[in-house]
């Protein structure tokens, strides 16, 4: 059944989310995505648009079912498709929007889309190339090329480099992302702080000791289990301290694994003292939406995530506007050390509604959703998709929203140490964040539940180290 956007995200996104975590497994990582790759038949159709009659309405229409993450954007994006997308074309969005952990299950595990196909998904960097690689999604290059209006070369190339496998792109960026440091400059202002235009983390956790008090935390850190939760944020710091998941053998395979190793211990021993020291109550518990919402009631005074949150702290409706100061992604012993991130949008190579999917995701993720989106959503221009193409940071209205946080985003983007991420040689695909092997899934996870229980003091870092050392080193096994 067709599932109108309008009236059953929030309804649908709730089923689907109790439904995908009932069927999830933990197990062995099978970067397949069998989950929405189960076919029901169909080939890949290659082209037929169909025709458009003058006003630039599909005759022949028809439906999607999508999944995409819960994120603010992407609400934004699902409750505008109706008017801007399906009225014109008439094509139909089923929804089904799902957290962060949850999303990763469904498109990596064959049990948790409980056989639910999807016409497009929400990947990012960690899977396209590895999707690209193994056939499991569409080499979006024939589309995007001849699609004259979704206008490939204006995409960030360090983004689109990012999506794609042997030089091809096998997803199309919604938003793009690195990471930084946000603070509340009239707090640190208050408390006679300056804050480093360059700061390293001892400089950080100093000032974050400094300035929480019992009804503000000093600084807001991830520690919900995934590894794309808390993983994406200690993975930073695990990098910039000099560690490293595993060593790689010369021909860039898997060695030994290195959690067990000084740095290791020290950059996570670090992670844990901030956030009891200074962190935010449930820390354990905490993820990018907790952060965000902490941060926005003035619960927080510091903030290291996504770049993307800027957007957010800056829309016209935020009660922080204008408040707030951005800086690099804090360093130990690298350069840099933000991550390098987007939510983007493919196509399994299982859908048989490929020439649809394509439609949608040309606009959901083409220049011209940004200017429509700006004068729309409730966040206003501050709060559209950034980080994917020069032509956003083109528009005037953007440009001025934005004036706070535009140039940091934009930097961070460029600086994100994708091809060396800590002091020593990475095994796999490039990754900051992640090591880009199919097993970092499975271990990420199982060691990030082993670390946030050291967070909420249910454990001891001996403990969480010896047993992520073993799950760890089970790898090239």
């Amino acid at each position: 059944m067709v599932v109108d956007a309008r009236t059953n995200v929030a309804t649908h996104a709730h089923a689907n989310s109790l439904e995908a975590r009932t069927h999830v497994e933990r197990g062995t990582a099978r970067l397949a995505l069998v989950a929405i790759l189960l076919a029901i038949g169909g080939a890949v159709l290659a082209g037929c648009w169909g025709d458009d009659d003058e006003e630039g309405r599909s005759k022949r229409g028809g439906s999607i079912n999508v999944a995409i993450v819960d994120n603010p954007q992407m609400q934004d994006l699902a409750h505008l498709t109706p008017s801007l997308f399906t009225d014109r074309t008439n094509i139909k969005v089923n929804y089904t929007i799902l957290d962060e952990g949850t999303l990763r299950e469904v498109t990596t595990r064959g049990e948790a889309a409980g056989g639910r196909q999807f016409d497009a998904v929400m990947i990012g960097p960690y899977e396209a190339p590895q999707f690209g690689r193994d056939g499991y999604i569409m080499d979006l290059t024939r589309l995007a090329s001849s699609d004259r209006a979704y206008s490939l070369g204006d995409i960030i190339p360090s983004v689109r480099s990012a999506l794609s496998y042997q030089g091809k792109p096998y997803a199309a960026p919604f938003y793009g992302e690195s990471s930084f440091l946000m603070y509340r400059k009239d707090v640190l202002k208050d408390a006679g702080i300056e804050m480093p235009a360059h700061p390293t983390w001892t400089q950080v956790a100093d000032i974050a000791r400094r300035i929480d008090t019992p009804d503000r935390a000093g600084i807001c850190m991830r520690g919900k289990p995934g590894w794309g939760e808390l993983g994406a944020t200690f993975g930073t710091v695990l990098n910039t301290f000099g560690g490293t998941w595993w060593s790689a053998k010369p021909d860039g395979s898997v060695g030994r694994a290195m959690v067990d190793r000084p740095p290791f211990r020290r950059a996570l021993q670090f992670y844990v003292d901030l956030v009891r020291d200074a962190g935010e109550r449930g820390a354990a518990r905490a993820a990018y939406n907790q952060c965000l919402e902490l941060y926005l009631s003035g619960k927080v005074a510091m903030w290291y995530d996504a770049t993307v949150a800027a957007g957010l702290l800056e829309a016209k409706d935020s009660p922080v506007r204008g408040r707030n100061g951005y800086v690099p992604a804090p360093v130990e012993q690298t350069s840099a050390s933000g991550w390098l991130w987007s939510w983007a949008l493919a196509i399994p190579t299982s859908s048989s509604k490929a020439d649809l999917a394509w439609r949608y995701i040309s606009w959901a993720t083409g220049p011209q959703y940004p200017k429509q989106a700006g004068t729309r959503i409730q966040g206003g221009w501050a709060a559209i998709p950034p980080g994917t193409r020069r032509s956003t940071y083109e528009i005037p209205q953007y440009r001025k929203a934005a004036a706070a946080f535009a140039q940091p985003t934009l930097d961070a983007l460029e600086s994100a140490p994708i091809d060396k991420p800590g002091t020593t040689k990475r095994p796999g695909l490039p990754g900051i964040q992640v090591v880009g092997i199919p097993e970092f899934q499975d271990v990420g996870n199982q060691c990030t539940e082993l670390f946030s229980a050291v967070i909420a003091g249910r454990s001891s870092i001996d403990s969480a180290l010896d047993n992520c050392q073993s799950i760890a080193s089970r790898v090239g096994q």
